[in-house]
């Protein structure tokens, strides 16, 4: 591997692990990064997947007291997380290069809209929440639990913009509580990166090389982000990923 491929998945990881502490939106930097290093787009995507693992799995370790506390609440959410991701990283798995290598553009694009409409994605999310209190009825219950389900399969697929997308489904099944909706998303999350993992690895489908590069520099990004976090609004760094998002999506549409 030459030195200034190695630079470039590093400098994808730091900041991938950067911007997933504060925003999300890290997949956009591993993914065009492993591209541009020659991997096949499939080999990327599950690349990308499993070098961002360490840093997610160390933000769920975070909410450890409050998972632990709601473990019997959020049962049925992991259940669809595992089961969702699963049937995504599978998908994932039998789509060859070329057929993912057209989609690609589809899913940069819709992950940018999705960053570029957070803010009232979360405002809905918020009054759903509100309205449904901390006992959601029947049937917002099931209804959320569905959306989950969808979430998790695109995020076993590809992930770029999940965590907004599952605020929705979160804020049906938890209500308004901004703690607990945040700590069961970051174990939906690690559950859906889990499962898709094991897959990908069992598959053969990951490049170790560029995963210890790019998983070793997205550690010490998302520490950064924590540090950053506090000084830097989350809406400059929202705002930077919509335009990475972009410029992407321009380029894979173009090329």
């Amino acid at each position: 591997m030459e030195l200034t491929t190695a630079a470039l998945l590093a400098a994808s990881g730091l900041a991938a692990g950067l911007v997933n502490a504060i925003a999300g939106g890290g997949t956009f930097f591993t993914f065009s990064a492993l591209v541009a290093a020659g991997l096949p787009p499939v080999v990327a995507n599950a690349t990308s997947a499993v070098a961002v693992t360490p840093a997610n799995l160390s933000s769920a370790w975070a909410y450890r007291r409050e998972l632990a506390a709601n473990a019997r609440r959020f049962a049925a959410l992991g259940v669809v997380s595992l089961i969702g991701g699963l049937g995504g990283a599978y998908i994932l798995t039998v789509t060859n290069n070329a057929a993912f290598r057209q989609l690609v553009p589809w899913l940069l694009l819709f992950a940018t809209l999705l960053f570029a409409a957070s803010p009232r994605i979360v405002a809905l999310a918020r009054r759903i929440g509100k309205s449904e209190g901390k006992h959601p009825s029947t049937r917002a219950w099931a209804a959320g639990l569905a959306f989950q389900t969808l979430v998790a399969v695109y995020g076993g697929f590809f992930g770029a913009g999940m965590g907004i997308v599952m605020l929705a489904a979160l804020a049906i099944t938890e209500g308004d509580d901004f703690h607990l909706i945040n700590s069961a998303k970051h174990l939906c999350s690690t559950l859906i990166q889990l499962v898709a993992v094991i897959l990908f690895i069992a598959a053969g489908l990951v490049s170790w090389p560029e995963t210890l590069i790019v998983g070793a520099a997205s550690v010490i990004g998302g520490y950064l982000g924590v540090v950053f976090g506090r000084r830097l609004p989350a809406s400059v760094i929202r705002w930077l990923v919509i335009a990475v998002g972009a410029v992407l999506t321009l380029y894979f549409f173009i090329g």
